[in-house]
């Protein structure tokens, strides 16, 4: 199989492009992929193929900006130029910008693939019906909430055009299906990025680190930590890091330089910037305990599976989505109320300070990392395409007869 993976990819700063990654590192290790081509988004210096691609050719075409007009064209030409026997598209409704028109034009590609008669399958990350528009950065404004509601309604029909479409909660599959009566929607969780062999649970010496990973400054927001962890140290015996991974959310750029800012009084504070993908093991590894100050979810987490691939306690904000992921997963945390310190503080305390409950939500976390690889989740898809390049050809042979 030809396969083309379009999405975005490190060192690209656009959202999923650590998904991507790591789908294409698993593909690039199947049997059945003789090449694996990369439509990705262009980047400054060269992606980070650092994976095995011995016995799978992996060609990167750079075909998009985030924000550009011209995105639909030139993913279209070099798809065709490429002769894929099947695409995969990593999307999310804000994937190719954060202005309407370029991020609506860019989620018409599924449907012009479809029709050109190419097995395509597009991994949805989210759906407009179960997002906080205000909360996850949009718009405050109530009318033009019901406007990106009634336009979501109409791309995600345009979506939904692709041969399957995949979703990571199955609360979401019932939610499109009642909805738009379709039959093509199935779901296929988010998986782990990766299974390390099994950690020691046993933290460095020095402060314990409170690390929060991510895009910040939407419903990402930085302010409930800091100031939980102020509540929590005038409380506790334990020494305490404050770490801050990631960078700004495309749509808020200068955040985190705001934070700061604000917050240059706090001792032990830290902002590491971009965490480039060799970085991730330290920094999850260092970790005591991850933390999602989320004032809204739009998706399944890959924070959540990558904290549980490296057997780490979590502290969650009491919401739908994270608490589907537990239930159909097998994750574990604690719970905070969102944006409220005080309750984020009382969750911390309770992993910080015992060091044994720590351990037991870190092991039930790995274990459940450990039950859905990326390597499963790259061979289900895999094994959709298998189906639907079955069907092509029997209804080839049917026009034929």
């Amino acid at each position: 199989m030809k396969l083309a993976l379009v999405t975005a990819f490190p060192p690209s700063k656009v959202t999923l492009n650590e998904y991507g990654y790591h789908l294409a590192k698993h593909f690039a290790q199947k049997e059945e992929i003789d090449e694996l081509i990369l439509i990705t988004d262009h980047t400054d210096t060269p992606k980070e193929i650092d994976f095995d691609t011995s016995d799978c050719k992996v060609t990167v075409k750079d075909s998009w900006r985030f924000n550009s007009y011209k995105n639909i064209f030139s993913i279209y030409k070099n798809l065709m130029h490429s002769k894929p026997d099947a695409i995969l598209f990593n999307l999310q409704f804000m994937k190719f910008g954060d202005k309407k028109i370029p991020a609506a034009l860019g989620l018409f590609l599924p449907l012009l693939f479809r029709l050109k008669g190419i097995p395509t399958i597009v991994l949805l990350h989210n759906i407009l019906e179960t997002v906080d528009l205000g909360n996850a950065g949009f718009t405050e404004n109530k009318w033009l909430q019901k406007l990106f509601n009634t336009i979501g309604t109409l791309l995600t029909k345009v979506i939904l055009q692709a041969d399957v479409v995949a979703l990571t909660i199955g609360k979401y599959v019932d939610v499109i299906k009642n909805k738009y009566q379709v039959s093509n929607v199935m779901q296929i969780p988010h998986g782990s990025f990766e299974t390390p062999p099994e950690p020691s649970f046993t933290l460095p010496k020095g402060p314990k680190k409170i690390m929060a990973f991510g895009k910040f400054g939407t419903y990402k927001k930085v302010e409930v930590l800091i100031e939980a962890v102020e509540k929590l140290r005038a409380s506790s015996k334990e020494e305490l890091e404050i770490v801050i991974a990631g960078t700004d959310s495309p749509n808020t750029p200068g955040y985190l330089a705001t934070m700061m800012e604000k917050y240059q009084y706090v001792e032990q504070l830290t902002f590491t910037g971009y965490v480039a993908e060799e970085d991730v093991p330290k920094i999850f590894g260092e970790s005591a305990v991850v933390v999602f100050p989320y004032t809204s979810t739009t998706g399944s987490s890959g924070v959540l599976h990558q904290a549980g691939s490296y057997g780490k306690a979590v502290v969650m904000p009491n919401l739908g989505d994270l608490s589907l992921l537990i239930e159909e997963e097998g994750y574990t945390g604690e719970f905070f109320e969102p944006e409220d310190a005080g309750s984020l503080a009382q969750a911390l305390k309770r992993i910080i300070e015992d060091d044994t409950y720590r351990q037991h939500i870190g092991e039930a976390n790995y274990k459940a990392a450990c039950s859905l690889p990326m390597e499963k989740i790259t061979q289900i898809y895999l094994d959709e395409f298998k189906k639907l390049e079955g069907v092509k050809k029997r209804y080839d042979f049917v026009n034929v007869g």
